[in-house]
């Protein structure tokens, strides 16, 4: 059953997920042009939709543990760097090759930032080395998960809110935390469907480490192996992942 908490966490995403999103289509700073991008049908969609879920995640995941919030933010914050200034680069070989060649991608940039910010929540978030280790790649991983399934519209949401429907049965900080990110996906929900906006990196990493950081806060070292293992094989067969959702 969804406890009272739990449902606050959910409502509150929700609310502030929608107000931020109405806020930025009435008054989109530097103008609508920098926030209009081509959808995979070559339809004009606003990014409107991404940092609003990111801030609505963000906000509802400190409330429940401060760790959490930085990761959700943290992870927001590397995906917008990669909507504007993106070089359209996939795969993490295609990056680090980049790398070792003297090009600072922004999807390096991705990679060692998220991978950062969850290593520093996972730390906050957990006592022990190993278990905080765990906890650094599963938020990691799950932010890249969703980001691979953002393929078509409603994609992304549809797995954040049905990798988080089981969260929701936990007690504590893990069901928070699974509410509030399913809570910021639905209040992008109706637009997203209807291809009028996208989440971009922005939306789709910020509600991927909220994801992770539900998995983090309800589950003991066990468990974080079964996601951690699971996440990184996701990543290593990220193109068959993005395939199969763009499929669906």
């Amino acid at each position: 059953m969804v406890g009272g908490r739990t449902s606050r966490s959910f409502l509150l995403a929700a609310a502030l997920t929608r107000a931020g999103q109405a806020l930025l289509d009435a008054a989109p700073p530097g103008g609508r042009e920098r926030w209009e991008r081509t959808n995979h049908a070559g339809r004009t969609v606003g990014l409107y939709a991404g940092p609003a879920a990111a801030l609505g995640a963000a906000l509802a995941a400190g409330r429940v543990h401060p760790g959490a919030g930085l990761a959700v933010l943290a992870a927001g914050a590397c995906g917008a760097y990669d909507d504007v200034a993106g070089d359209h680069r996939r795969g993490f070989r295609a990056h680090l090759g980049a790398l070792r060649d003297g090009d600072v991608t922004s999807g390096a940039v991705k990679l060692f930032g998220i991978s950062a910010a969850g290593l520093v929540a996972g730390a906050l978030m957990k006592e022990r080395p190993l278990d905080r280790l765990l906890a650094g790649v599963v938020i990691a991983g799950s932010a890249h998960l969703v980001n691979l399934v953002d393929v078509r519209p409603g994609r992304a949401v549809g797995a954040v809110l049905a990798l988080g429907a089981p969260g929701l049965v936990r007690e504590g900080a893990g069901g928070e935390l699974a509410a509030g990110a399913m809570g910021a996906a639905v209040g992008v929900l109706p637009e997203d469907l209807g291809a009028r906006v996208m989440l971009g990196d922005t939306g789709a990493h910020a509600l991927g480490a909220a994801l992770g950081a539900a998995v983090v806060a309800g589950n003991r070292r066990a468990g974080l192996l079964a996601h951690a293992v699971a996440l990184v094989a996701a990543a290593r067969y990220g193109d068959r992942v993005s395939a199969w959702a763009r499929a669906l």
